[in-house]
């Protein structure tokens, strides 16, 4: 019987194992291509241009530095990261993952181990800082909600949790050409890993 084909041929070449990643074969420029071209939201928001995981996570980003202004730049880029492996799974909504059960959270943990070795960093976050990204996370949802996707502040804030007395300025969600997207976030993975390297 013969075995299905489990991985993914990338633009840089490189063949990535869905059900067995191994670190040699992520390159961040797939990373950066795939997400700039994988619709938030199912592609359910006003504008020209679809918000691209790539641009929410550059968002994220944002937020958890201004929340943690001390933190080390492997968290930084922790954050910017924390989407990743939706270059080869995609962005499914909260429902969708629900449905189809533990098999995809499986997938997405294998993948997130892989991809953060490859760039040096914990297979497994700690704790501390998961849970920061996540509040981050979580406030760039409200703002995607609130701003391009249709929900009103009591809509989001019963789905995402309040934004309270959160610093937004400067967060708003601008939508741009992927191509742009991704020059952003390759270059912005470039200065958080130099920084990494300094900090040794």
């Amino acid at each position: 019987m013969k075995t299905p084909r489990a991985w993914q041929r990338m633009l840089s070449g490189r063949r990535l194992d869905l059900l067995d990643p191994t670190p040699v074969d992520v390159e961040i420029a797939d990373i950066a291509h795939g997400l700039a071209f994988v619709a938030r939201w199912n592609g359910q928001t006003a504008g020209e241009w679809p918000y691209s995981v790539a641009e929410h996570s550059l968002l994220v980003e944002t937020i958890f530095a201004r929340w943690n202004p001390r933190a080390d730049a492997r968290w930084r880029l922790a954050a910017l990261l924390h989407d990743a492996p939706e270059y080869v799974i995609g962005d499914m909504i909260s429902p969708v993952k629900a449905a189809v059960g533990p098999g995809y959270a499986a997938l997405d943990e294998r993948l997130t181990a892989a991809i953060h070795i490859r760039f040096g960093l914990p297979a497994v976050l700690p704790a501390t800082i998961k849970r920061e990204i996540k509040r981050a996370d979580r406030l760039s949802a409200w703002l995607e909600a609130v701003q391009i996707a249709g929900f009103t502040r009591s809509e989001a804030d019963r789905l995402f949790g309040a934004a309270g007395n959160h610093d937004m300025r400067g967060l708003t969600i601008a939508l741009r050409p992927p191509v742009e997207v991704r020059r952003d976030y390759v270059a912005r993975h470039d200065e958080l890993s130099a920084r990494m390297v300094a900090e040794l």
